[in-house]
């Protein structure tokens, strides 16, 4: 072997040895990763997807038209869940799933049927799992107020491939294991338990009334709910056997929103006030870390996240035209105002 060509593989050798994972982890996927996508609900003209890097510098309005020209999202644009390098965009006005590339936003595949009135989901082992309203009536409760499913899609053909009947009004889901724990909202006062191996109900938990937004974390699931005239309180369910207690919460903060952990704090809102408990509390202060001022008619927050040490807010607006974005800090210094898209409903983080 030549000396040239000796010198040649140490050199490469060397500066391979130098490469830290943490500098082949640090190559970016795409030009949205590392950073959150804020949901702009738009209206029967169709809605819009904003990135925020987490720089709090990129920013970009609408990804989903500067990636797919000449392609429509859908109407009225309920939420995104992820699997893999997969984002999925639930148009509930459309009955349509568009999925893109999470990092890139290319389109890759289209849900177009056996939808009805879709709102949230989640995914286990291939198969995606997504709530359907179907004929409920907002105007007249007693309407197809029975009739809504979870669709079951195998995600090798972006089709549903069956249905699960809930026999209940359904919204939000959240995924623990082989189980799905779904909301009754409104007057109903359960939670929906689904086994995804059998794909069948379970018994439901009772959590009572008005139940708007949970997540899981340590085999505990957090239910927030706020009857219309009552108190609102935190239902905390041990999921190994389903044993419940409560934190009611004061007077003052009836008709409390948008939980959501993170770290060892429960964070939720009220009105244009966000505020915070540790998850051990048993009972919140009804002093908010900030409020907000609300560009929207209606005072509406419509969307809220934390994370990455950030408290993130989407203003509903006016829900005619682009509407505000916001990022705290967590003790409440705004440290970012955005201008995004039409009726902005949630926060979702792309790390």
């Amino acid at each position: 072997m030549k000396l040239t060509r000796v010198l040649l593989v140490a050199f490469t050798f060397a500066f391979l040895a130098s490469c830290s994972n943490d500098d082949i982890e640090d190559v970016s996927k795409g030009n949205y990763d590392n950073g959150v996508f804020i949901l702009n609900e738009g209206n029967s003209s169709g809605g819009s997807v904003s990135f925020l890097g987490d720089d709090l510098t990129t920013f970009k309005q609408d990804v989903f038209r500067a990636e797919n020209p000449g392609e429509f999202l859908g109407k009225y644009l309920q939420s995104i869940f992820f699997d893999g390098d997969k984002a999925f965009i639930i148009a509930s006005g459309s009955n349509v799933i568009t999925v893109v590339n999470r990092y890139t936003f290319k389109v890759v595949a289209k849900i177009e049927t056996d939808l009805v009135a879709p709102r949230y989901g989640v995914v286990k082992n291939g198969k995606a799992y997504v709530t359907n309203a179907n004929t409920y009536s907002y105007v007249n409760p007693t309407t197809g107020n029975t009739d809504d499913y979870v669709a079951v899609i195998d995600l090798t053909t972006y089709k549903v491939e069956s249905k699960i009947n809930l026999n209940a009004t359904a919204n939000r889901i959240v995924l623990d294991g082989d189980k799905l724990y779904i909301t009754e909202p409104y007057n109903n006062d359960k939670v929906l338990v689904v086994n995804t191996i059998t794909k069948a109900l379970e018994t439901p938990i009772t959590v009572g009334s008005s139940a708007n937004t949970m997540e899981v974390k340590n085999g505990i699931l957090y239910v927030l709910a706020s009857p219309y005239g009552s108190a609102s309180k935190i239902v905390k369910v041990k999921l190994s056997d389903k044993s419940v207690t409560e934190v009611v919460f004061p007077t003052a903060l009836t008709a409390a929103e948008n939980l959501d952990i993170y770290g060892s704090k429960i964070y939720f809102t009220k009105d244009t006030g966000v505020y915070s408990m540790d998850i051990t509390a048993t009972q919140p202060s009804d002093k908010p870390i900030f409020n907000y001022t609300s560009t929207s008619q209606y005072g509406v927050m419509y969307g809220f996240a934390v994370d990455n040490d950030k408290i993130y807010i989407a203003d509903g607006g006016d829900f005619a035209s682009n509407s505000k974005a916001y990022v705290y800090s967590l003790t409440g210094a705004l440290q970012k105002e955005l201008t995004v898209g039409i009726g902005p409903n949630g926060i979702y983080f792309n790390n």
